[in-house]
């Protein structure tokens, strides 16, 4: 399957949560699910309680959305979970934390991840003084995320900062909201990473 790139607040209200896929909007708390906190067309207050495969599909899908990954790369990244030792759902989470598009975000220079991957896309990131422009490169502990020099007045990012400077940053990364730089500090707890997605669910899908 493609990346999605229709509505997305349809997919917030289908799914029932946020998702994060609006920025200014959620964070302004106008988002389309707290005005319409059902699914949407015409039959979308009246839910059905889906089976124990729809569970595990509507997790997978979630989390699918919110990072902004095709079918294929959400398999991948999977298989790389399943690879690794300890907890597979717990090495999910932490692979998706990892991204590049994914930091930038929890960093604050972006109020989507959306907006993350553009800037990712267009060039406008450095890691460790190298421009990557490839989101789902894994950023490791310690490595120094940073806008381009060129790039630290946009408007967006400039706007990304007022906004999310006001409701916290992830604690597992260190920021300089001046110099529009971040260190990824350490690999994030599975409590730590507040999303409403049941890893677990996952697993047992594409386990089957």
């Amino acid at each position: 399957m493609a990346r999605y790139r229709g509505p997305v607040e349809k997919i917030e209200r289908r799914f029932g949560v946020s998702l994060n896929l609006k920025g200014e909007r959620r964070l302004a708390g106008k988002s389309a699910l707290d005005k319409r906190p059902y699914a949407p067309g015409q039959h979308g207050q009246r839910r059905k309680k889906p089976s124990e495969y729809g569970l595990q599909l509507n997790e997978k899908q979630k989390a699918k959305f919110m990072y902004g990954l095709s079918e294929k790369q959400m398999q991948a990244v999977f298989a790389e979970a399943k690879r690794r030792t300890g907890n597979t759902g717990i090495n999910l989470v932490t692979l998706l934390e990892q991204r590049l598009d994914n930091v930038v975000y929890r960093m604050g220079f972006a109020t989507t991840r959306r907006f993350a991957r553009q800037l990712v896309n267009h060039g406008h990131v450095i890691v460790d003084g190298q421009r990557v422009d490839i989101p789902s490169y894994r950023v490791k502990p310690g490595q120094k995320v940073e806008i381009h020099e060129k790039s630290k007045k946009n408007v967006q990012v400039v706007r990304a900062l007022e906004l999310t400077n006001q409701t916290g940053l992830a604690p597992w990364v260190d920021i300089d909201a001046e110099k529009v730089f971040g260190i990824f500090t350490r690999l994030p707890e599975r409590e730590e990473v507040v999303i409403p997605v049941e890893e677990r669910l996952i697993v047992e899908l594409y386990s089957k």
